[in-house]
């Protein structure tokens, strides 16, 4: 709108002075003035809000009688309406003049007697046609956004090196650890089971082969045999089961016989046939082991290189900074895990990062998976959900019933009384 502009709040319109205004006579100067004019004291009243400023530039001060204003003394501590300060004063209310980007000139007045500032505008134009205290403030803007992007990016969580403390570790392979599990994460389909295949059996079922597995923990126990014998058990006995009919009498001769081979493949110092035979209370002798253990190796084609959760485990441990107490509860709850038929449709991959991540759920008391957990195991917190919920349960149900090998495993000084740490109950509730 015409007589309206936006660095002029005040609605300040510009004085124009005619041609000829000055005059000289009798000693004293003239002035006509035009309409417009108006006293400081009378335009701050317009300025809606406008505090005084403390530093004051006056560029001329009259006398009483040559001063041009009301009777009221000047307001102190006021300065010039400048077109800086006027775009300053943008959120007033009054319209805008169109030709107030004018610099101020102050101007006496023979008409009055009391002392007074006026302020005068004339024409001139805009050096940007952005003001500059916009630019400044754009720029600044710019720089807190580009601050909080960078501390963003400084409190995003890192992934950890977890082999660089082993790199002069030849044991450690560190140049070939990351390749190696990657063969393991392909391998690992080849050891697993169809989660349905006790279905083809039809003289035992599932409960049979949870009694069979409880009792082998035991017996790997009082053996005092290696971990991952005992993965490894259990893994030869589900694909056994899963490619060959057992009749109920012959089942626990299975599960003797694939700790006898799984012995031979882990451990330095391997039981005897006689052993296992007295474990079993001599149900069967030792041409009857024989023959299942040449059996049972002719039906997975020797094939007993295979991925079991221990490999997992160890590798997983390692990236969530494990001390002993996570260490013991993460296996306790794995091998609850390996009684119950249910669990074999999980991959051992997958079961020994759900068993790490509800460990450290338990002892935390909230759900606590990194990124550096989800960078090495591959699976993330949802992905891992569902297996940590059943693993509670288990983990509420392990001292009740008549399978409580587990439970009384780890609750024993010797592993940490594990069992007895309350289960992780809040994952239940977040189904």
């Amino acid at each position: 709108m015409a007589g309206s502009d936006e660095n002029n709040p005040g609605g300040i319109r510009s004085t124009n002075f005619q041609e000829g205004g000055f005059h000289a006579g009798g000693g004293k100067m003239g002035l006509r003035v035009g309409h417009n004019r108006r006293a400081l004291s009378n335009i701050n009243k317009n300025i809606v809000g406008a505090p005084p400023y403390p530093y004051a530039v006056s560029k001329n001060v009259l006398s009483e009688k040559h001063a041009d204003c009301s009777k009221k003394p000047p307001i102190p501590g006021h300065r010039p309406i400048t077109r800086k300060f006027a775009a300053q004063m943008s959120n007033t209310q009054q319209p805008i003049s169109e030709e107030t980007e004018k610099p101020v000139r102050l101007v006496p007045n023979p008409s009055e007697s009391e002392d007074c500032t006026i302020i005068d505008v004339e024409d001139d134009k805009a050096t940007s046609d952005v003001p500059m205290f916009v630019q400044h403030t754009e720029a600044m803007l710019e720089e807190i956004y580009r601050m909080e992007v960078e501390m963003e990016d400084m409190a995003e969580e890192p992934v950890l090196d977890i082999d660089r403390c082993d790199k002069k570790n030849q044991l450690a392979v560190v140049e070939y650890i990351n390749d190696l599990y990657t063969y393991y994460r392909q391998a690992e389909s080849s050891s697993c089971v169809p989660a349905n295949y006790m279905a083809q059996q039809s003289d035992i079922n599932e409960r049979m082969r949870a009694i069979l597995i409880d009792w082998l923990i035991e017996v790997h126990y009082k053996f005092e045999l290696m971990e991952e014998t005992l993965f490894l058990t259990v893994n030869l006995i589900d694909r056994f089961l899963a490619a060959q009919p057992v009749v109920r009498k012959k089942l626990q001769l299975v599960g003797v016989t694939a700790m006898l081979l799984a012995c031979k493949y882990e451990e330095v110092s391997v039981p005897v046939v006689e052993d296992f035979i007295v474990i079993s209370d001599r149900a069967y002798s030792r041409k009857e082991v024989l023959e299942m253990e040449k059996l049972m190796v002719n039906s997975l084609q020797f094939n007993l290189s295979v991925p079991t959760p221990y490999v997992f485990m160890r590798r997983f441990l390692k990236a969530a900074e494990a001390d002993k107490k996570l260490e013991l509860l993460s296996f306790f709850l794995i091998e609850m895990c390996l009684v119950e038929y249910e669990m074999v449709k999980f991959s051992p991959s997958l079961l020994a990062a759900a068993a790490i991540f509800t460990a450290k759920c338990t002892l935390g008391g909230f759900k606590k998976w990194s990124k550096t957990c989800e960078w090495y195991t591959s699976y993330s917190e949802e992905q891992l959900l569902e297996c940590s919920r059943k693993m509670v349960d288990f983990h509420q149900k392990s001292g009740t019933g008549k399978l409580t090998g587990v439970h009384r495993k780890y609750n024993t000084s010797k592993y940490g009384y594990a069992a007895k740490t309350d289960p992780a109950n809040f994952l239940l509730g977040t189904r």
